[in-house]
């Protein structure tokens, strides 16, 4: 009997450090990305779409002035950060930060181009350049972490790095013109919604293809 109750007491304490490990293993490692992308994937593709669409209106809009430029920015950086927020707010797990982080950035810039819509070329410029480092360098680490979930998380890597590379160019360029500067955005932002959209389809089809991962 005292053998048995040894043999129970042994066995029930390598049961509680088995469970003190496994729970200490589910707390220290990093929460999966891809289902609150997943669960989103619809404000991914409106944040495409707007961002095509501001592109294409910089681009094709006749007679474009600067302060018709400064709306048209202030209202995509609106939409962009209240779609990102949303996508945030209702992400029940994964790194939801980042999305919220984003979204507040794009919806700060916005206000200032509505706020201050007689700012100086200059400082528009260094506005825009500033958001698209900052969010390009969030979608960096959010690729960084959606690689070990799903394929072509480059997309999201080829979006960030984009962001990332306009917001250097124009920073370093402060006496571009107004033509230069509407032609910069306009590509930007259509090669940017473009990268978005694909990769919103693309995390919708993971959805489909594994409910039981993503929520």
């Amino acid at each position: 009997m005292l053998h048995a109750r040894h043999t129970m007491e042994r066995i029930l304490g390598a049961d509680r450090v088995k469970r003190r490990g496994e729970a200490k293993m589910s707390h220290t490692q990093p929460q999966p990305i891809l289902p609150m992308i997943a669960g989103n994937w619809w404000a991914l593709l409106l944040r495409g779409i707007a961002a095509v669409l501001f592109g294409l209106a910089a681009l094709l809009w006749p007679g474009l002035t600067l302060y018709v430029l400064i709306i048209f920015f202030g209202a995509y950086a609106l939409v962009d950060g209240v779609l990102a927020i949303v996508a945030g707010i209702r992400g029940t797990e994964g790194r939801r930060w980042l999305l919220l982080t984003e979204g507040i950035l794009g919806v700060l810039a916005g206000l200032i181009a509505f706020f201050y819509p007689g700012i100086t070329a200059l400082v528009l410029l260094y506005v825009i350049a500033f958001w698209a480092i900052l969010t390009g360098v969030l979608k960096v680490v959010m690729a960084i972490w959606l690689r070990q979930e799903i394929e072509n998380e480059w997309l999201m890597g080829l979006g960030g790095v984009l962001s990332v590379l306009f917001g250097t160019v124009l920073a370093v360029l402060p006496g571009v013109g107004l033509l230069s500067l509407v032609w910069l955005i306009g590509i930007y932002a259509i090669v940017f919604g473009v990268a978005l959209i694909v990769l919103s389809f693309r995390v919708r089809n993971h959805r489909e293809e594994a409910p039981g991962r993503v929520t």
